[in-house]
């Protein structure tokens, strides 16, 4: 081809929103983020100002990762042996159920009726509060669940893998998006009141499952090789990740840029007691690194990683390392901002790498049991990562434990880079067919 012929084939930013089952599914995948970001909010606030206790708040995450965790190696298996919509359809029930109680357990006279009759908080917290956690603990079990399906559900409304980045793409820009939006929208939901914010998302999680409902469902692929027991099946997709140089490449990297490489944890430390804001600093801090997500991921749509895709992320996620040490540094209110902003951009970068490899490298069949093995990768970081930052923090002190985190994240790109030289040779588009 001379350097004046067209492209014959150019880039369609657009190409997985003409497929009118993709189009039912991002409409989903975004009213259910934002629905279930709004109920983070609210969940938060109201046992907040039940208890006044922060350790109830951390509890609130233990109560739905600890289900969640549990189950994922055995919903990965559930996820390659039946239909992929006969999960993702009573999970989001189970989800809108969990969004209709906590509704219900919300309104004021029910508080009454379940304390007897007496409105003291003590009774508050013994009759209110459990029921909370104990829901919490159910919308874990389903999210368990309805991950791996859903994200070996996804392919399968393609015509072809032409078409997967992009959808990856819209997939993951939906996701940040609603990382933006939906702690924005409950927090304004709460100006009105706890009631009406869940009644918001019990509405928006409704919207959801009738769009999931729609889409139509998928045969499961054939499954290549022999037939395996349970337990062959639900330890094969570990097997696969570690005998993978690629995948696993991928995986541990975003897992340790995420254990040892956020601050978020921290935040509202550092919003008060370096930068001197409040509040509303500490809002603004927070929300940075999601609207970089965001843009990045937007512009990704746009302008898809082709060419050198894994020396990119290797980048990526060292620039991530490198703004979380200079955000440490930092003793500036807006430039601060900023080097969260650019966590943010880097890190969009990472997970549209990682989660178009993982999609390109697993054969379809395996899907679930992959992506099981995948949200404990990354869904556990972020717990664990959580308590290295607050661990390290009230060791060696709050802006060392996030330099250390920074660094080690650099640190932790050089050897991947050193050891992994598929990775670092990756080109999009090069890889299984």
């Amino acid at each position: 081809m001379s350097p004046t012929t067209p492209d014959p084939t150019p880039h369609d930013p657009y190409a997985a929103l003409r497929i009118p089952d993709f189009r039912r599914y991002i409409s989903a995948r975004a009213l259910f983020s934002v629905a279930t970001q709004i109920q983070g909010v609210v969940v938060s606030w109201q046992i907040f100002k039940l208890t006044n206790d922060p350790l109830a708040l951390g509890l609130i995450g233990l109560a739905e990762a600890i289900p969640s965790i549990t189950v994922s190696l055995y919903a990965g298996h559930v996820a390659d042996s039946v239909r992929r919509k006969r999960i993702v359809v009573p999970a989001v029930l189970v989800l809108f159920l969990c969004a209709v109680t906590l509704w219900w357990l919300a309104h004021p006279a029910l508080a009454g009726v379940l304390a007897g009759g007496r409105l003291h908080l003590d009774a508050l917290h013994a009759t209110v509060v459990w029921p909370l956690y104990l829901v919490i603990f159910v919308s874990g079990i389903a999210r368990g669940f309805m991950g791996p399906a859903l994200f070996s559900f996804m392919p399968q409304l393609l015509p072809s893998r032409d078409v997967l980045a992009n959808a990856v793409t819209w997939s993951s820009t939906t996701w940040q998006a609603s990382a933006v939006l939906g702690p924005a929208i409950g927090g304004l939901l709460l100006h009105r009141s706890v009631e009406f914010a869940y009644g918001v998302d019990m509405v928006m999680e409704g919207l959801a499952l009738l769009f999931f409902i729609s889409i139509a469902s998928r045969e499961l692929p054939p499954i290549e090789g022999e037939k395996l027991s349970m337990g062959e099946s639900i330890t094969s997709g570990i097997k696969f990740i570690f005998n993978n140089q690629l995948v696993l490449a991928a995986l541990s990297l975003d897992m340790f840029a995420v254990l040892f490489g956020g601050a978020v944890a921290l935040l509202p430390f550092f919003a008060e007691n370096i930068l001197h804001g409040g509040p509303d600093a500490f809002g603004y801090l927070r929300a940075a690194p999601a609207v970089g997500s965001v843009l990045m991921a937007i512009f990704l749509t746009f302008s898809p990683l082709k060419k050198g895709a894994g020396r990119k992320m290797l980048w990526a996620v060292a620039g991530f390392g490198a703004a979380t040490v200079a955000f440490a540094l930092s003793t500036n209110f807006y430039f601060s901002m900023f080097l969260l902003f650019l966590t943010g951009v880097f890190d969009s970068v990472s997970v549209i790498v990682r989660q178009t490899l993982v999609h390109t490298y697993t054969p379809e069949y395996m899907k679930g049991r992959v992506s099981a093995v995948n949200s404990i990768f990354i869904g556990s970081s972020n717990e664990i990562g959580a308590f290295e930052s607050g661990t390290a923090a009230k060791l060696i002190g709050t802006v060392p434990s996030v330099v250390f985190g920074g660094l080690m994240t650099m640190l932790v790109v050089a050897i991947t880079s050193w050891k992994a030289d598929q990775l670092r040779k990756l080109e999009m588009g090069a890889g299984k067919k």
